[in-house]
């Protein structure tokens, strides 16, 4: 299960780096996004170092993390510009803690988004 995202307005790197931060602080998540699909990240997957260049601007992630945050079912974003994706079906706690955590990141940067899980 992945519940998407579709920012609206600028700044949008700014936003996808802000949704990343947010994915490192949840284990139960592994994403995916617009600039992910067009690092090296998206062809070759190396381990821990290569996560952890990709990810130096926005927080060091976990050694633990480096071999589960980025999906494994590749490029299919569609009209979204990042997703969450689930390890298991998500609970309707869950799905709200993610929102608030979304909302929290994103306020600051004062752009809008959908979320939409399927």
């Amino acid at each position: 299960m992945k519940s998407f995202v579709k920012v609206s307005g600028p700044p949008l790197l700014k936003a996808i780096k802000a949704l990343e931060k947010v994915a490192i602080g949840l284990p139960e998540v592994c994403i995916w996004d617009t600039f992910i699909a067009y690092s090296p990240l998206s062809s070759r997957y190396e381990g821990y170092e290569d996560v952890q260049d990709y990810f130096v601007g926005v927080g060091k992630v976990p050694e633990k993390r480096c071999s589960t945050i980025i999906s494994k079912s590749g490029e299919s974003l569609g009209e979204y510009d990042f997703f969450f994706e689930w390890f298991k079906k998500p609970t309707m706690d869950e799905l709200n803690n993610l929102i608030e955590k979304i909302d929290e990141a994103l306020a600051p940067l004062g752009v809008k988004y959908t979320l939409t899980t399927k």
